[in-house]
């Protein structure tokens, strides 16, 4: 497949790389690039390797072989300023710190001087609307609440590169889509690249500047497309825009050819 080169500059770049674990090829010979700043969506069957590309970038894997490249230079490990969002939101934070104890915590990772913390925690959570609730545990917090706060607390890593992992996959419609416009304002705002891992193909419409779809067993590059569809976005009108409907008719096609 012979796809255009990006525009904009990569941030990074998947070079031809193959991923063996437990004696089995999970990824094979996956090339895209990453522009600084963009919003890519990952789609794709089970078994293609989609939070297995996360764990690449984050550096927590390397490849068997090829590259995974930051800035054209190979990943070694993790790095302060790559943030991950995980879909288990619940285990994902620290039950026995409050809202403002848990977002504080990447700015004590960060060694940020405590006189700076309170400041920068309250624009956070007044960003993610949870200003009034920092004093809560996460136990008082609703499902979307608590995303909110696992998303403020990776923001407080001021993360160059935002990776996440199906975040809003166990949320209900109506508050799955009000985080889908928070996270697309303040990924905008922050300047944060951002990898979006979903089974859901009209969220990955809906986030994306293009959707990377992959095929399983192993994990290869099916296609990438382009979505041309102008922001801020909106949930009623983007939906129903002849582009987006024309994209979703496009993915779910190569999803009923690869299930």
């Amino acid at each position: 497949m012979n796809l255009p080169p990006h525009p904009l500059p990569p941030i990074l770049r998947f070079d031809s790389i193959a991923l063996d674990l437990g004696g089995r090829r999970v990824i094979d010979g996956l090339s895209f690039d990453v522009a600084r700043g963009e919003f890519v969506c990952i789609v794709g069957p089970s078994g293609c390797g989609k939070t297995t590309l996360l764990r690449l970038v984050s550096g927590l894997l390397q490849p068997t072989g090829g590259a995974v490249l930051r800035e054209d230079r190979p990943i070694a490990g993790p790095s302060p300023d790559v943030a991950i969002v995980f879909q288990d939101y619940g285990r994902a934070l620290l039950p026995w710190r409050t809202v403002t104890g848990n977002v504080s915590l990447a700015l004590e990772a960060a060694h940020v001087p405590k006189a700076e913390r309170h400041g920068r925690i309250m624009a956070l959570l007044d960003k993610v609307g949870l200003h009034a609730h920092a004093d809560k545990y996460p136990a008082q917090l609703s499902g979307g609440m608590q995303q909110r706060l696992q998303i403020a607390r990776c923001l407080a890593q001021q993360p160059t590169i935002l990776l996440m992992d199906e975040p809003f996959g166990a949320l209900d419609a109506m508050t799955r889509q009000g985080l889908q416009d928070e996270l697309a304002s303040l990924a905008s705002d922050a300047g944060a690249t951002v990898i979006f891992v979903t089974h859901d193909l009209e969220e990955a419409i809906y986030l994306g500047d293009r959707v990377v779809t992959l095929e399983a067993n192993p994990g290869r590059l099916a296609d990438i497309v382009e979505v041309p569809l102008a922001r801020p976005r909106d949930q009623l009108l983007t939906r129903e825009h002849p582009d987006f409907l024309r994209l979703r008719h496009g993915l779910y096609d190569f999803f009923r050819q690869h299930h």
